[in-house]
């Protein structure tokens, strides 16, 4: 390492060598931090100087730092900022309960800030910050810090040395990273100290404070002045760094050779900046930002702006006074080391310091945003600049100071203008090639990876306070810049229509634009709003929106717009109109300011609608498919613009700004200009095409939906906040029900604010989450409350709101299952009309549009032509249509006035449609003809009667398009240049073109004819045909107030307020006649004298025909879309519901048991190839089903009460309980003593790593099978299953399975032989099996030859062996025995029959079939495990010298089984009676045995005495106490009873056995066994099992078995009447009892253990939880794991045995597993269930694959919260945790959880 300067030094002599020296050489820093420690402390110890230091601590703040993923809180309640965040310690030491807080983990960092009455209410401070203590604590003895003083500033300067050396300014390519890594490495000790003092209290920081902002310190110490050469070369680099950094521009430095040096800083001069115009650009970034090769989008020309009017000193001078300004300094040149900052941080406490840094901080900023556009690590520098900021901008006191004194506000917009000034283009917008306005690129990666937010959050955190935000709205020049700031983004991401062929290369920018112009536009612009709230703002309101026209006005300039948007682009970024939209409203709606005084003229409000209005005909194109060559994108912008976290700042502001448009304007322009000009020759810029007809319908659907949308909405006309917030609440939960984090997540209206809250409990009910088991995991949910549905649903809003159409249709559905619910309407339902909320007195003029003449030509020639049954209209324009008649008849004027005056001149045109412009008097005028100008070709030239598919049967669009287009566009010019009189009439009839072009060739311009159509009707006439056209009979209406003169004075009757289209044309009239008593008097005369309506005459037959087919085409159009839109919201609600696997009537299997008895053979379908058949030796059929590992029997516990989660150091679980463990301590136990062979024949293993063996019920034939497999292996999707290990979906089902068990052939003759009970007695019986067993060599033939079958027996037999791992299949001493294969065989079955039993709760009480009914493969398992067992019998180990295991210590199940899988099949149902029979007598022994155990001497005494005196009864060998007595008096002869048995085996105290709990504890011992048995006796001969109470199981199950040989009444009944003994009983019991007597005398410890055995377990159950989350959060997270002792990143803890364990871990890796997989093999033999501490989700894995379980935490309001992003506190949800358990038990996580992925053993 580099020789060290021997620094000048203030302190004494001494001092100065070593310090100099403090971070040179590697080894020497340790000890120079040592010799430190000893300065500091002058001698003392260490630990006791930073005791007395901490003694004079009087902080009151707690200032913890800490960094990201750190743990802590906000409480919205104690909170002044939004910032606002708590450490845990302090906010459980505060009192919060019931307070609006939440837990969230920490992005960037932050700190604490508990003890900050800025930012926080003193109520919420936790009990150490609560005293203000400054007064008490005794002030500091001088020399306790004097040493400090002298050697802190040594320090510091030698750190900022070290950092000087490190740092090489980057060469022309990137800087060298490691060479910085490696120097922060070397210093991190010095900061860590540093930090250390930090932590020392108020007292060392305030030295600190001291050292760092001394001026002179600095001067003296680093100016490099003085003889020492190292010192001078250190300094010379510092001023290399500067220079490399203090530029304008880094590339301007090549091109401008102009670097003046002065004082160590180096400025750029104004006039050479002046020159870095786009020239200057080519240096060192032109290539290297521009790699995004996106389509020429990153390689356009970057533009350069001359930047002469800027404040150039904010940019690039920098001049160091003090330690912490150059500490800074290179804080940021290494990209913001965590070190660094923390120390930075830990001194914020020290109020002096905080302003001294805050104050650099933002002399830095320039500096800040140069380095983190060049950085490579953007995202690590953001986070940490944002740690460091929010802790200095949120506190409002600290702002408004920065503000005054430092510029704060220049700066920062200054900053953000530069920086948004290096990534800007040439707009392409309206005017390509002359335009002067720039745009920034959101190709480049500034935009695309948002670089900028750290800035811009900074800036929105400083308009949070009031202070800031007024001198901002104050400062005209900064008002000026922040306006040129916004015009970057406004129109940004230009798309243009393609209209040839498909876009090669979609582009994504149209993310980056969306989120730059919401949060560098619109959330500054919420900000400044927020402060604009009564009526002293208004001047701030003026000067906004006084800046915001003049840079609108730029706009246009700069885009050359004058009056016509240019054709086939769009940009849905207009955030200058958006600010002025906002800002308007707000004048109105806060400020009590009038309209008229800050609008603009009439020539800018019509220059404004335009390109807003281009947005909403662009949507409606977009959905027309109109756009799709433009690929999907196009589509995405469309609805992000909609999007509840965009409408907000978009939409909305864009249709407000719309309303006030045409409030102001002439309206009737406007309407034409929108539906011909703006909608229909977007499509026809050659002179012949017209849209064709699919996309005119839906243009037209989208045109009146706009109209509607414009005059209905009050979002900003009138209504309240509140009100407000409820219509968006009704509209998100009318299309969905919510959970509550989600009714409406808009930007200005927070969850949780009180509003929020009170509103949602007025719209809505709670729906608690409801569980079907196997169903979707559901969420609390709310729903609309029935008065919502009622009256307060609102289409309009609800389409405004909606992404998808999709979910128009979902909230029509909801509200037609809501009337016929109710019971109010049975039909389909229109959607129903809402009263609005009244105008704003402002906004009055917006009813013009209701009542101009265009709007009522408009809707008359749409009722007539629907009334013709034109081809085109749907019933959705109809709707819209009578929407727009209702809308003009509850906003008419008072008085009814034909307001003539209102535009003398244009309207004259018009008096051949209507006289007025007054909707109520319009309705009742006759028109009786109509002059059309129509193609000469139309046949209407030739008959005075318009064609069926001609230009079609009205005027207003009886012009072919191109004509009326031309003249409506002329109109518009004429409007601007102020030009009123027009000549042509026609041209203002026309209102939307509408001609099919079939008539002419295309290119050929058809000649234009008048002809003229017979209408004579009114709107009123034609509103009543329609009335019969849609009831399908003549004279349906019948004006209700003839009956009822009630009805017209008060309107508002429920009967009308829901229904169809009927019910809307009834609503109308009544309204009409209710306004004028003329109209009432015509609808009475059109009603006596009404006919069909006549359609336009002289039709011929031909044309009637087609006239039907179009009608009918239509129908069935609108008939298709709607059943669409049913079937899609079915479908999705049967996915929910349908995926029940548990259910067995799901069943749509062949059934396996029950059609068997009337067929000799069993019949199996091929779900593959269809056929059915029997199965055969040569084809054999198989059952599909999956095999896998279980431990959940060896889960099983002797208590009742589960276990509980340790959440604190004292709860531990030992794992010596359970069922697992006490067989495998048995089975070591008898493996000690005795031979081998015999021990593993003695007891079952399969508790752990058992395997277990589930079908779905379908079958398939091998063959099949094998074919299926092929072809998902040359099947490349991806699926979730691997098919290399055999994995596959079942194919009727789709059921997960592995493997196929093959069906064994069997004859149902056979079947029923055996049932036959016949009367050979016991003895006989006894021998016929012994002989049985004899011949087992000779099992059928078919069997020991190759066939199909016994292959397919031996590849499944392969495959239940390799699903468990090695471990769980080896005991036996010698490995590879066969003895294993044997113990395995006999113990999957038992395992399998022990499953069942859980499954049915524990005990057969329940009876009926096995509960999997027809999925139950046992009767296949069992031929399997037969076969393959017979070839073990005779193959015997070589004899060891230990004995063989007693009888009375084997396992009587297993020894059952292994009786009958090796008997030669079929077996006879007598012979497995009499196996039953004679094991039976062996259990009842053992039973009797570990009785005389657990006994007291003087019991045993008694019993044996009074047993002696029964023996020769004549019942004596069914008498329990005979019995007992003898097994006492056999067994006293060996040493089991002998020694210390008192205290040895206390179970239960003496003088408790009455003969009742003797019997009791015999049933008890004997019960597992029974079940075990009648299970399988059930599969293997078939017959129910009956049902029964609990205490009577067992006499239940012995007469089933056929142990009771007649039934007896219960009450004399004793299990020992079930004994019959093949040969005396009292010899046989002496035989067995000598066994153990002989083993007793060598081993009586053992001898009595291994007698006790433990035959009632209870259920597997999951660990307790408990009920609040947070217990497990506090515990876990910073828990240290016991592998690795690390905090695990992502702790998580296994729910079946509480191991904690490190997830993804690379810690606690081994050979390739991590952890979690490892655990789940260990534990659960490949089933894992763990709960993610960090996330609060479950995960399983399930051998090869996991899945996200989801949650059994939810909030209060049932939902979950995954990673713990909202906070909230949670409870356990116990339906939930019930599932997941039930789901554990039964194995079917695989069928019950979809989304499945391979975990690649990285858990």
């Amino acid at each position: 390492s580099p020789e060290r300067p021997r620094a000048p030094c203030t302190g004494p002599p001494r001092l100065g060598q070593p310090l100099a020296r403090a971070g040179a050489g590697r080894g020497a820093g340790a000890c120079a931090l040592e010799w430190c420690r000893c300065l500091l402390a002058g001698g003392e110890p260490w630990d006791s100087f930073v005791q007395a230091v901490r003694a004079y601590d009087p902080a009151t703040l707690c200032g913890l730092v800490w960094t990201a993923n750190f743990v802590a809180y906000r409480c919205r309640t104690c909170g002044i900022s939004p910032c606002m965040s708590l450490c845990a310690e302090c906010f459980h030491q505060g009192e919060h309960g019931g307070h609006d807080y939440n837990m969230f983990r920490s992005q960037a960092g932050g700190a604490c800030d508990c003890g900050d009455s800025n930012v926080m209410r003193e109520a919420g401070f936790c009990k150490r910050h609560r005293i203000k203590s400054s007064s008490n604590v005794p002030c500091i003895p001088k020399d306790l810090l004097m040493m400090s003083e002298l050697v802190l500033p040594q320090f510091i300067f030698s750190l900022i040395q070290y950092l000087r050396e490190g740092y090489n300014e980057p060469a022309a390519d990137l800087p060298s990273e490691k060479d910085l890594h490696k120097t922060l490495q070397i210093l991190e000790p010095h900061v860590s100290f540093l930090e250390e003092l930090t932590k020392m209290g108020g007292a060392m920081r305030s030295v600190l404070t001291q050292v760092l902002t001394n001026q002179q310190f600095y001067k003296d110490l680093s100016s490099g002045i003085g003889e020492n050469a190292c010192a001078k070369k250190s300094h010379e680099k510092y001023l290399v760094a500067l220079k490399g950094s203090g530029l304008a521009f880094p590339e301007d430095k090549l091109a401008c050779g102009i670097q003046e040096q002065a004082a160590g800083t180096s400025t750029l001069a104004v006039q050479g900046l002046a020159g870095a115009t786009a020239t200057s650009g080519e240096g060192e970034s032109s290539d290297e930002e521009d790699q995004d090769g996106s389509q020429g989008v990153g390689k356009r020309k970057r533009v350069k702006l001359s930047s002469t009017t800027k404040d150039q000193s904010i940019m690039d001078v920098l001049k160091h006074k003090c330690f912490l300004e150059e500490l800074l300094f290179w804080t940021i040149k290494y990209e913001f080391p965590q070190k660094m900052v923390t120390f930075l941080l830990n001194m914020l406490p020290d109020q002096d310091y905080k302003i001294a840094f805050t104050k650099t901080f933002v002399q830095h900023y320039a500096f800040i945003m140069k380095t983190l556009k060049k950085s490579h690590e953007s995202d690590t520098m953001s986070n940490r600049i944002v740690h460091i900021s929010v802790q200095l901008f949120s506190n409002e006191e600290l702002a408004r100071q920065v503000t005054e004194e430092c510029q704060l506000l220049d700066i920062m917009v200054t900053v953000l203008l530069y920086m948004m000034e290096s990534c800007l283009i040439k707009s392409e917008l309206q005017d390509e090639e002359n335009s002067l306005h720039v745009v920034v690129n959101c190709g480049e990666a500034l935009l695309k990876n948002n670089t900028y937010w750290p800035l811009v959050s900074d800036f929105i955190n400083i308009l949070s306070h009031q202070s800031v935000a007024k001198k901002f709205l104050e400062d005209h020049g900064l008002l000026v810049t922040w306006m040129n700031f916004v015009s970057f983004f406004q129109g940004m991401n230009l798309n243009k229509r393609e209209l040839n062929e498909h876009v090669e290369f979609e582009s994504q920018t149209y993310y980056a634009a969306f989120a730059a112009e919401l949060e560098a536009c619109a959330q500054p612009m919420w900000g400044l709003l927020s402060h604009c709230k009564v009526r002293e703002t208004q001047e701030y309101t003026r000067n906004v929106v006084r800046y915001c026209l003049e840079a609108l006005q730029d706009w246009f300039d700069a885009i050359n717009f004058v009056d016509e948007p240019a054709p086939n682009q769009v940009t849905f970024h207009l955030p200058l109109h958006r600010y002025f939209a906002m800002f308007l409203s707000k004048a109105v709606k806060c400020q009590e300011l009038d309209l008229d005084s800050i609008l603009p003229d009439q020539e800018m409000l019509m220059k404004l609608m335009i390109h807003p209005l281009q947005i909403q005909a662009s949507l409606s194109e977009i959905h027309s498919n109109m756009w799709v060559r433009n690929g999907l994108q196009i589509k995405g912008q469309a609805m992000t613009y909609v999007q509840s976290h965009f409408c907000n700042s978009m939409i909305d502001p864009d249709i407000y700004l719309l309303q006030v448009s045409y409030t102001f304007c002439d309206p009737g322009y406007s309407l034409p200009e929108f539906k011909v000009v703006d909608l229909l020759t977007m499509a026809s810029q050659h002179q012949n095409t017209v849209l064709d007809s699919e996309h005119e319908r839906s243009m037209l659907e989208g045109a009146l939906t706009f109209l509607v949308l414009l005059l209905s909405l009050r979002l900003h006309l009138g209504m309240t906040d509140d009100e407000i917030l409820r219509a968006e609440m009704v509209a998100q939960l009318c299309m969905n029900d919510r959970t509550h984090k989600n009714p409406n997540p808009k930007s200005g209206i927070i969850p949780g604010s009180l509003s929020f809250e009170s509103v949602l409990s007025a719209v809505a009910d709670f729906k608690a989450p409801v569980f079907e088991p196997g169903g979707s995991m559901q969420q609390g949910m709310y729903t609309p409350k029935a008065d919502v549905w009622d009256k307060e649903f609102d289409p309009v809003m609800v389409i405004l709101r909606t992404v998808y159409r999709r979910d128009v249709q979902s909230a029509m559905d909801r509200y037609t299952a809501f009337l016929k619910q109710s019971g109010k309407f049975p039909g389909n339902p229109w959607p129903p009309y809402k009263k609005r909320t009244p105008l704003h007195p402002s906004y009055q003029g917006l009813t013009k549009l209701l009542h101009c003449k265009t709007l009522h030509i408009v809707l008359f020639t749409l009722l007539y032509k629907i009334l013709m049954d034109h081809q085109n209209l749907s019933e959705h324009v109809l709707c819209m249509v009578l929407y727009l008649i209702e809308l003009g008849l509850e906003n008419s004027p008072e008085q009814e006035t034909n307001e003539e005056d209102f535009v003398a001149g244009q309207e004259r045109c018009h008096d051949s449609w209507f006289p007025g412009s007054h909707l109520v008097t319009n309705m009742r005028h006759f028109i009786n003809y109509v002059r059309v100008r129509v193609p000469e070709t139309a046949p209407e030239v030739k008959r005075e009667a318009p064609a069926s598919t001609s230009s079609d049967g009205l005027a207003p669009s009886q012009n072919s398009g191109t004509a009326q287009v031309f003249s409506l566009v002329a109109e518009r010019r004429k409007k601007f240049q102020e030009i009123i009189n027009r000549n042509s009439s026609e041209a203002s009839q026309v209102v939307r073109s509408k001609t099919s072009m079939k008539w002419s060739a295309p290119g050929a311009t058809p000649q234009l004819t008048t002809a003229i159509l017979e209408v004579k009707e009114s709107i009123l006439s034609l509103l009543i045909k329609l009335h019969h056209k849609l009831s399908g009979k003549q004279n349906s209406y019948y004006p209700p107030w003839l009956d009822d003169l009630e009805v017209l004075i008060q309107p508002e009757l429920p009967k009308y307020s829901h229904g169809d289209g009927m019910t809307a044309v009834e609503r109308i009239l009544l309204k009409a006649a209710m306004q004028s008593r003329l109209n009432k008097r015509i609808i009475e005369d059109i009603c006596r004298k009404v006919t069909p309506p006549v359609p336009p005459k002289r039709i011929s037959s031909a044309e009637k025909k087609t006239l039907d087919k179009e009608e009918r085409r239509q129908k069935a159009r609108e008939r298709q879309q709607k059943l669409l839109a049913e079937f899609a919201s079915r479908q999705k609600s049967f996915m929910e519901t349908a995926m029940d696997v548990e259910s067995p009537d799901a069943d749509i299997a062949m059934e396996i048991a029950t059609s068997e008895q009337h067929v000799s053979e069993a019949v199996y379908d091929c779900v593959i190839c269809g056929q059915s058949g029997p199965s055969t030796e040569d084809r054999p059929t198989g059952l599909v089903v999956l095999l896998q590992a279980s431990s959940v029997l060896g889960q099983c516990r002797n208590s009742t009460e589960p276990k509980k989660l340790p959440t604190t150091e004292e709860e531990q679980i030992y794992p010596w309980d359970t069922c697992a463990t006490v067989h495998d301590v048995r089975l070591t136990t008898l493996q000690r003593y005795f031979k081998d062979s015999s021990c593993l024949q003695a007891v079952s293993i399969g508790w752990e790593g058992g395997v277990y063996v589930q079908t779905c019920g379908h079958t398939l034939h091998i063959d099949c099978h094998k074919s299926y497999m092929e072809s998902l292996r040359n099947d490349q999707v991806l699926q979730g299953f691997s098919v290399d290990k055999g994995e596959f979906t079942c194919p009727l089902c789709r059921q997960f399975a592995n493997s196929v068990l093959p069906c064994y052939p069997e004859n149902n003759g056979e079947r029923n032989i055996w049932q036959c009970h016949s009367n050979k007695n016991m003895q006989d019986l006894v021998k016929e099996v012994e002989e049985l067993q004899e011949q087992l060599g000779t099992f059928p033939v078919s069997i020991s030859s190759e066939t199909n079958l016994s292959k397919e027996m031996e590849s499944v037999m392969k495959d239940i062996k390799n699903t468990t791992q090695k471990k769980y299949t080896d005991y036996s001493k010698t490995p590879g025995s066969p003895d294993n294969d044997f113990l395995f065989m006999y113990s999957v079955a038992r395992s399998n029959l022990e499953l069942e039993l859980v499954h049915r709760g524990g005990n057969l009480c329940l009876g009926g079939a096995s509960t999997a009914g027809k999925r139950s493969c046992l009767n296949q398992l069992f031929h399997v495990l037969a076969m393959h067992m017979r070839l073990y019998i005779f193959q015997s180990t070589k004899n060891e010298d230990l004995p063989e295991v007693p009888v009375l210590y084997r396992d009587v199940s297993s020894l059952l089984l292994i009786q009958i899988l090796t008997m030669p099949q079929p077996l006879h149902k007598e012979h497995f009676t009499c196996i039953i029979k004679v094991l039976f007598t062996l259990l009842y022994t053992q039973a009797l045995a570990a009785l005389s155990i657990k006994c007291s001497a003087e019991d045993r005494m008694a019993w044996k005495n009074s047993g002696a005196l029964k023996k020769n009864t004549a019942n004596g060998e069914k008498s329990w106490e005979t019995l007992l007595g003898h097994v006492i008096s056999e067994l006293s002869k060996g040493k089991i009873f002998v020694e210390g048995e008192t205290d040895e085996l206390p179970m239960i105290s003496p003088g408790v056995w009455s003969p009742q709990s003797v019997e009791c504890y015999l049933q008890q011992f004997c019960l597992p066994f029974l079940r075990i048995t009648s299970l399988l006796q059930h599969h293997l001969f078939g017959g129910d099992l009956p049902s029964c109470q609990e205490h009577e199981e067992f006499t239940v199950l012995a007469s089933c078995l056929g142990l009771l040989p007649s039934f007896q009444s219960t009450h004399q009944f004793t299990s020992a009447s079930c004994l019959d003994w093949p040969v005396p009983a009292f010899d046989m019991i002496s035989q067995w009892c000598l066994e153990l007597a002989s083993f007793a005398d060598g081993h009586p410890e053992q001898a009595k253990a291994l007698l006790i055995q433990e035959p009632k377990w209870d259920l597997p159950r999951l660990l307790q939880l408990p009920e609040n989350y947070n217990t497990i959060f506090q515990y876990y997270h910073r828990k240290t794991c016991t592998v690795c002792t690390k905090v695990p990143k992502d702790p998580a803890v296994c729910l079946v045995c509480g191991t904690f364990v490190c997830l993804k871990g690379l810690c606690c890796k081994q050979q390739s597993y991590c952890e979690c997989v490892l655990h789940s093999q260990n534990c659960g033999a490949g089933t894992g269930i763990f709960l993610l501490i960090n996330a609060s989700v479950i995960i399983i894995i399930r051998g090869h694959r996991f899945c996200l379980w989801g949650s059994v935490y939810l909030d209060a309001h049932g939902e979950e919260d995954r990673d713990l992003r909202r906070g909230k506190p949670l409870y356990i949800c116990k339906e939930r945790y019930k599932v997941l358990e039930q789901q554990w038990v039964s194995h079917t996580f695989d069928h019950i959880n979809k989304r499945w992925g391979p975990h690649y053993n990285g858990l």
